[in-house]
């Protein structure tokens, strides 16, 4: 859903088929958001209610909201707004923690995820609501090894030793440049450019311990991350900020250090 309401933004021609399509996904949806299922990791052990999971529920329902509203499609854009706002509160409600202060991995539990620093890309949340600034202090003290982002909290349903997942540290990387943070996500991002091989490839994770990288390779989830954010570096307009309809100003010289960066 995300994906075809900004190809309709890019003004790429649609097929008469993918409107249908779409309604015929969200009225599945609509009796599944609720269920419990094996998270964007694909977790071993019972099904839990991941707080990702929801959040690409709402997302599929607040895009098809805005598709209706922008380019007149027809559906029910009332009922697709109620959903809307119902997984909003149930995320905020049973997702996040206010003891810690940080969203969590899944509904009950006190685990984090790297896939929590998708909140303010997908619009969910600004990247300056407390809510989303909080996590991104408890993913920077419980995640980061060696300088690179776990995807979960360790020994969480795999018990074997696992590399940094490369594709989160550029998610923390696109955040820091939502909050400004630009020589954080520099550093960030010139560190990551390091792991690559001598073809300018990258695998799924890396292995700080034996200097390695390691999982699937090449792996494409990480080149996209990678591609990401050089532009959400060099672009005061980047895909993390076009992704969630929100701007907020970064520091024009610590911008203008980056673009020069990226671009030598």
């Amino acid at each position: 859903m995300d994906v075809l309401h900004a190809a309709r933004e890019a003004q790429l021609s649609p097929l008469d088929e993918a409107w249908s399509l779409q309604k015929t996904l969200l009225k599945h949806l609509e009796n599944e958001w609720q269920k419990a299922d094996h998270g964007i990791w694909e977790t071993r052990g019972e099904p839990r209610h991941f707080t990702h999971s929801r959040l690409m529920s709402w997302v599929a329902f607040d895009r098809a909201v805005k598709s209706s509203e922008r380019f007149a499609l027809d559906g029910p854009v009332d009922r697709w707004r109620d959903i809307r706002a119902r997984i909003r509160e149930d995320i905020l409600t049973h997702g996040f923690d206010e003891e810690r202060g940080t969203f969590v991995q899944y509904y009950g539990g006190q685990e984090i995820d790297a896939a929590l620093l998708l909140i303010p890309q997908v619009g969910f949340l600004p990247a300056t609501d407390a809510h989303v600034t909080g996590t991104v202090a408890a993913i920077e003290k419980e995640l980061i090894h060696d300088g690179l982002v776990m995807r979960y909290s360790k020994d969480f349903a795999y018990p074997e030793r696992e590399g940094a997942f490369i594709a989160c540290s550029y998610w923390l990387a696109d955040v820091y440049v939502m909050l400004g943070r630009i020589d954080e996500a520099v550093e960030l991002f010139e560190r990551l450019l390091k792991l690559r091989n001598d073809l300018g490839l990258l695998s799924e994770e890396y292995d700080q311990g034996a200097r390695r990288l390691v999982g699937n390779f090449p792996q494409g989830f990480s080149h996209i991350g990678l591609i990401n954010t050089a532009f959400n570096l060099v672009k005061a307009q980047g895909p993390a900020r076009q992704r969630s309809q929100r701007t907020a100003p970064a520091d024009g010289k610590g911008r203008h250090k980056a673009n020069a960066r990226i671009e030598n």
